[in-house]
This record gives C-alpha cells, sequence and structure tokens, in this order.
C-alpha cells in the first residue's frame, strides 16, 4: 500500500484503551492491505479475545498499545510488552514490540517506535525486540520474503516496505524464520523408514486423546518446555495460556492432528497441526456474523480445508542428539502427514523454523520441504 496522505498533517500518536480507541487498532489492517490480494483478514473474535484482559498472557506481562493518526485518519499501529516470564528466563531487560501495521510512510513508523521505545525505555528496558504478536509462542517476525503468497493461520503478512521502514529506526536483524511448504503425500525416505522400524516395538505414536485433554496438553507442554529451553529466545509455555489454547483449538481439529510418541510408555515427542483456518475463512473479511459461523464450521468440520499448518512440534532433549531424535521426529511427521493426506490435505506449512537450526531444515528438506516465506525478528538497544 502506497501512502496516500497529506504529509502536511502531521502524525499524531495515542495510547490506545477500551471503545474507540481498540475498534480503530483491530480494523487498521483492513484498511492497510485493502488492495493485497494475499492479505486474508483473521477472525475478529480471535483478535479480540488475543487483546483482551481475558488472554493469559496478560496475567504475566504489562504492555501498552498505540494508534498512529493522521489528522483523525488512523494510519499506523504498534504494542509494546514486556513478559516477565521472558525476564525470568534471560535476565536481560529486554522488551517487545509488535502488532505493528502502517502506511507507507516514514513519519508513521518514526513517531510509533518512538512511543513504543520511550515505555519501554521508562519500565527500565534496555534492549528491544520483535514484533512479537504478543509473545514468541505465537505470531513471531516480520515478513521479509515471500509477499506474494497468503499467510497461512497464526502466521504474520506484510507489505514490502515494512523490513526498510523498521531498519530505518535503527533496527538490525537478530534471527531469521523460515516457513517450508511441504506435501504430505512424500516418500518416506528409507533411511527414515529403517530407522523407524527398528525401534518400532518400543516406540508407539497416538493421537491424543479428546477425553483425557487436559492430560495430554500438560504432556505436549512438559515435552515443549524440555525440548526448546536451549533455543534462541525461548520462553516457557505457561500452564493456564497452553491449556486455553488447546481446548481452544481442539474444537477446530480432528483429534488425530495431533500426535504424541511415547518411547518404552513415555511420552518423548509429540506434533500438532491445524487445518488452515486462513483458507477457511479467506472470503469471510474476518467476520463470522450473521451467516460466517456456518460457513466456517461447514468448511473444517465437512469439506476439510486443502491446506494445513504444523506450528509446534518437540523431541526430549535426552533424545535430541542421538540416532533416536530425527527418528522420533520423522515418526511424529510421517503420524500427522497420513491423517492429513486421508482428509484430502494437499499443502502443509511447517514453521517457523529458525533459520540456523540445521537438524530440523535437514529432516523438513529430506522430505521434500522447500522454503518459500522468511520472517525476520529484529532488535534495537535502547
Amino acid at each position: 500500500m502506497t501512502a496516500n496522505t497529506d504529509n502536511k498533517v502531521p502524525v499524531s500518536v495515542q495510547v490506545v484503551t477500551e471503545g474507540a480507541g481498540m475498534r480503530q487498532f483491530l480494523a487498521l489492517p483492513q484498511r492497510i492491505y485493502a488492495t493485497d490480494p494475499a492479505w486474508i483478514a483473521p477472525l475478529d473474535f480471535m483478535k479480540r479475545e488475543q487483546m483482551s484482559p481475558k488472554n493469559h498472557f496478560f496475567d504475566h506481562a504489562r504492555w501498552r498499545a498505540w494508534v498512529a493518526y493522521r489528522g483523525d485518519q488512523p494510519v499506523g499501529r504498534i504494542t509494546a510488552q514486556i513478559d516477565e516470564m521472558h525476564l525470568q528466563q534471560h535476565g536481560d531487560d529486554v522488551g517487545y514490540f509488535g502488532m505493528l501495521e502502517a502506511e507507507d510512510d516514514p513519519a508513521i513508523f518514526a513517531a510509533l517506535f518512538a512511543a513504543a521505545e520511550d515505555w519501554l525505555r521508562k519500565e527500565g528496558m534496555k534492549e528491544v525486540r520483535g514484533p512479537f504478536n504478543l509473545h514468541v509462542n505465537e505470531e513471531v517476525g516480520l515478513l521479509v520474503d515471500g509477499f506474494s503468497t497468503p499467510p497461512y493461520v497464526l502466521m504474520g503478512h506484510a507489505g514490502p516496505w515494512y523490513g526498510p521502514a523498521v531498519e530505518a529506526q535503527g533496527y538490525v536483524g537478530a534471527k531469521d524464520l523460515l516457513a517450508y511448504k511441504v506435501r504430505p503425500d512424500f516418500d518416506a525416505p528409507r533411511v527414515m523408514e529403517r530407522l523407524a522400524q527398528r525401534v518400532s516395538d518400543r516406540v508407539v505414536v497416538r493421537p491424543v486423546r479428546r477425553k483425557h485433554l487436559h492430560e495430554d496438553a500438560e504432556i505436549m507442554r512438559e515435552i515443549f518446555n524440555d525440548a526448546w529451553q536451549n533455543n534462541w529466545g525461548f520462553v516457557p509455555l505457561a500452564a493456564a495460556d497452553w491449556t486455553e489454547t488447546v481446548s481452544t483449538l481442539s474444537k477446530l481439529m480432528p483429534e488425530d492432528y495431533i500426535q504424541i510418541a511415547e518411547y518404552d510408555g513415555e511420552p518423548v515427542a509429540f506434533i500438532v497441526a491445524l487445518p488452515n483456518l486462513n483458507e477457511a475463512a479467506r472470503d469471510l473479511n474476518g467476520r463470522l456474523l450473521p451467516f460466517g459461523w456456518a460457513k466456517l464450521l461447514w468448511r473444517l468440520k465437512v469439506r476439510h480445508p486443502k491446506s494445513a499448518r504444523v506450528p509446534l512440534m518437540g523431541v526430549r532433549q535426552s533424545f535430541q542428539h542421538s540416532r533416536l531424535g530425527p527418528t522420533l521426529a520423522f515418526m511424529v511427521i510421517d503420524a500427522v502427514r497420513k491423517e492429513l493426506h486421508a482428509r484430502g490435505v494437499e499443502d502443509v506449512e511447517m514453521g517457523w523454523i529458525l533459520e540456523d537450526n540445521d537438524g530440523m531444515r535437514n529432516i523438513i528438506e529430506t522430505i521434500g520441504g522447500v522454503a518459500y516465506k522468511r520472517y525476520r525478528v529484529y532488535q534495537k538497544e535502547l
């Protein structure tokens, strides 16, 4: 989107509270991407819940949001967050920025970042990192390559002017994240099949148990927090956050879209696949009323989306540096891809994957995965 504003009118930034300010904050992406054919509006109710005080993230985080105006016209938005769980984990006085949207105008970006950075500085932060929408276990990174394809569920979108505009504010890249596209009808590598066969008497891969959802959710949370704890930027999944997420997603997906591997009866690996909600909701423009609910549920439950996303998987650290580690990763991937293929899924996005995570990238590329989008996390000293 090219800015079409009167640059003689100065940009002002206002703190968002409830009411009209929050409605403008949430509606702004619709204006920014009105002419972008790759844009898919997220469902309004999901974004309202994300910014609601009921979001358990705010139990351990403090935050502020702003909308930029030119005259009385909203032209940009941003948030700043301080996650106490991040500070406890890393002790590095790092705050986040997120939810960034703005017209192609340097003055707007400058005003938004000035507001966010000033607040973080006053709160004692020494560095800012982002975008995180709202934290490291949700939407992460700014799209810097792959603008022509629509975002999958819970992945961000941006225009090509965003990266240069952020860098113009003094930010530098901290980490690049990749999204891979994989077809679920891939031919399994023979070496992986042989390794899986060797441990088949000790490894059982099973779907999540809907009747024991909370128990299995806690199993996955424990595996994730163990598997990822040495990864860059890691923040543990909080129990309340994760339980609510699993409960919500379980209503939208078959139980066999989540697979858990047990080694000698001990849960050691898991994978989560999501139907691509964006595909099912593309023509709803974010709205579920009056008939959007019926359309969405029919498309998810009866027709089934032809695309899906794998947002999470993990293998316990005690297995990661052995031959069994890649075998377990392959076995949960293979189990979920068979279920996806059986439901007619033709394309799967796996991401995000850290660019320097050679082990996971090798597994994905071995099964035919191709990196097709790149996201970047930026940072700046305050």
